[in-house]
């Protein structure tokens, strides 16, 4: 990416909308910044990785925005593009965030405790991360973002019951991931 003599992103080609297309976009944008940021950071757990998730979003929404069909659901798709996005900046950064926590200094005193802490985050980042993406994202949604059952179904297009049962069925495998590891913990 380049800056233009504006001082503006550039992709290295044009994009450009008609304005009254241009004003359509700008005003969804507006209405969904936080949440696309929300989602990345709900994944990421980071807020600078999470703002270049939700920029990359953005990018996205407004090379595509002229084609898609039904800008209605413009929301729920910068929803589901942020949510993706933010899941392969995971997987390809997940060593680089391993080697930063590696490399915090902590007190002798404490060092155990800390990575004892890592460690179980990491494993629950794992039970997370391990879910089916139809149940990951309701997941990410209801339980790290804070939506209600209704919010969510509303971003998703889905229906309130098939919410319900998603986060069931979240809730039930990730119960049973972290039963193990209490188990294993007791057995230790």
């Amino acid at each position: 990416m380049l800056l233009n003599d504006a001082g503006e992103i550039s992709l290295g080609r044009p994009v450009t909308l008609d304005p009254a297309l241009e004003r359509d976009f700008e005003a969804r944008v507006v209405d969904s910044s936080t949440l696309a940021f929300r989602v990345a950071l709900g994944v990421l757990r980071r807020h600078e990785d999470a703002e270049d998730v939700a920029q990359e979003a953005f990018l996205r929404a407004r090379r595509g925005f002229a084609a898609l069909r039904d800008r209605e659901r413009f929301r729920s798709w910068l929803v589901r593009t942020a949510f993706r996005l933010a899941l392969d900046h995971q997987r390809s950064h997940r060593r680089r965030r391993e080697e930063a926590l590696a490399a915090e200094t902590a007190s002798p005193a404490s060092l155990e405790d800390d990575a004892a802490r890592r460690e179980l985050a990491e494993q629950v980042g794992r039970a997370v991360d391990a879910l089916p993406e139809k149940l990951r994202i309701v997941t990410v949604l209801a339980a790290i973002q804070g939506h209600d059952v209704r919010e969510v179904a509303r971003l998703l297009e889905l229906p309130e019951g098939t919410v319900k049962s998603r986060l069931y069925l979240a809730r039930k495998a990730l119960a049973g991931s972290l039963r193990c590891l209490v188990n294993d913990t007791v057995q230790s």
